[in-house]
């Protein structure tokens, strides 16, 4: 009896598992079965294999084919593993040497012509493999540039199934194909846009620097036109570029999300903004057959920014809060679960009431009934609650944003705040944020857990936090609210260049965590 064996990567989110595929070829009639917990469209691969075998003129046994995909228990999905399952049958048929596959991964799925399809999760799945060991890689030649991008790991980009077995020292002669690319997505031009093309909003830019500088997340109120948009449009620019790892991880998703794969490297950070009609399971991600990421999983290390925010569904706003608190995404399904990194930077945007006929002046603080709004108190309130008050107790900045007047709009920026330099700021609060918890394995402010600000050797005196040590006593704010206070704190200490927070800070983190 023989047996061919090869590997391939099985995905639960962007965690891979590597999967050993064997291939049994027995006597009986023609039969080409899939064990090992397949979903539908592995159990169609049998079919796809066969006639991409045949079609590639290589001699395929008519007899009985047994694949099993271990371990079993795992559920497996898509059509990655196609390749894998070719090449484990031809090693059993003998068209290969029985231990020239062995060790090797192979992930692609294939046309009925042989020909190599650009495949999702390539990238996801190589770095799985190079974590279990792997150093010998197969994939499409869609996907090379993709691969590539994992240091290494040895990578064969091939265009055909015949490709794959000379290179694994079958006695074929090549063949030139036309490789399957991936979609073109067009020439789409960048849309150069500016810090400073915001307007007589200094309060609202402050804000934002100081989003970005220590990643927290912010939400604005304020009548239609008023610039909410636009200031949310400009925070990616001010961002700083992605490190490696989370260039990774952000491609990793791209990969998953496109279900073709992704064309390269993504380095700056995302912005995901999704209608106001989208539904919970786009938001978290999920669906049937593979999980597939959502929009928050799509903005991880970037921006999630959802106008109109009361217009979403309730249900899909209370799906933020625990990604919020854990940074990731856990899909659980009743074999496994998946999982999927989101920690992103939210931003929501409101108008005063449903109508938008309501003006809000920063000077009183409150909103103003104009002649222009319809609505009832009732009206309003219903409006407000659809953001409940748990999520909101996770946003660490409320601002409300007023509308510009001609005048000013004609006077322009006397010193605007540009792109440039609020990015040089930003960097620099981030670099000093790194200096002082990079050991402790956070990047900026937001990420570090409230126990470790307020312990040694961060605690900071109660001369200085006695406003926030009042709020919390008073119940203006929770405990949540209070370490995030506390870390918005130190991100304005850090824009000034100050060693710790003084009292100034701490007010003012708290002026801007209430929204007063």
């Amino acid at each position: 009896m023989t047996i061919g064996r090869t590997q391939s990567v099985a995905l639960l989110g962007v965690d891979a598992v590597l999967v050993e595929v064997e291939a049994d070829i027995a006597s009986g009639l023609p039969r080409f079965t899939v064990v090992g917990l397949p979903d539908r469209s592995l159990t169609e691969s049998a079919d796809r294999v066969r006639s991409a075998i045949v079609n590639s003129g290589v001699p395929m046994p008519s007899q009985r084919v047994t694949v099993n995909l271990s371990p079993a228990s795992l559920p497996k999905a898509g059509a990655g593993f196609d390749l894998a399952i070719a090449i484990a049958a031809l090693s059993a048929a003998g068209v290969i040497a029985q231990n020239a596959a062995h060790g090797v991964v192979h992930v692609g799925e294939l046309a009925l012509d042989g020909r190599l399809r650009p495949t999702a999760g390539v990238l996801p799945g190589v770095l799985g493999a190079k974590k279990a060991g792997v150093t010998r890689v197969v994939v499409p030649a869609a996907n090379a540039r993709e691969a590539g991008l994992v240091t290494g790991v040895q990578v064969f980009a091939a265009a055909s199934l015949r490709d794959v077995l000379i290179a694994h020292g079958a006695r074929l002669a090549p063949v030139p194909v036309t490789p399957l690319l991936l979609p073109s997505e067009g020439v789409t031009e960048r849309v150069v846009t500016d810090l400073s093309d915001v307007v007589g909003q200094p309060d609202a830019v402050e804000a934002l620097v100081a989003v970005a500088a220590g990643g927290h997340h912010l939400s604005m109120t304020g009548p239609p036109g008023s610039g909410k948009t636009m200031l949310a449009s400009r925070l990616p620019g001010i961002l700083p570029p992605l490190s490696m790892n989370a260039a990774l991880e952000a491609t990793s998703i791209q990969s998953l999300a496109t279900g073709h794969g992704a064309s390269s490297l993504i380095n700056e950070a995302p912005f995901i903004t999704p209608h106001h009609t989208a539904s919970a399971v786009s938001l978290i991600g999920g669906g049937t057959g593979i999980p597939r990421p959502g929009a928050i999983a799509r903005a991880h290390h970037g921006v999630l920014f959802l106008d109109e925010a009361p217009e979403f569904s309730q249900h899909a706003l209370d799906c933020l809060r625990q990604p919020l608190e854990s940074g990731d995404v856990v899909i659980h399904r009743a074999a496994y679960t998946a999982r999927f990194p989101a920690r992103f930077m939210l931003v929501l945007a409101a108008n005063p009431c449903p109508c938008g006929g309501q003006s809000v002046e920063l000077s009183a603080g409150a909103a103003r009934s104009s002649d222009k709004c319809t609505c009832t108190p009732a009206a309003v309130k219903r409006y407000h609650a659809r953001v409940s008050g748990p999520l909101a107790d996770r946003i660490d900045i409320h601002i409300r944003v007023s509308r510009v007047s001609a005048a000013r709009l004609r006077l322009g920026n006397d010193q605007p705040m540009t792109t440039a330099i609020a990015r040089a700021k930003v960097l620099e609060a981030r670099r000093i944020a790194a200096e002082r918890f990079g050991a402790l394995g956070y990047a900026s402010n937001s990420e570090v857990p409230g126990r470790t600000l307020r312990g040694a050797p961060w605690r900071l005196p109660t001369s200085i936090t006695g406003l926030i040590d009042r709020g919390l006593d008073s119940g203006v704010l929770t405990m949540r609210g209070f370490d995030r206070t506390l870390r918005l704190a130190w991100t304005l200490a850090d824009l000034d260049g100050a060693t710790i927070p003084s009292r100034d800070h701490i007010a003012k983190s708290h002026l801007l965590r209430t929204g007063m």
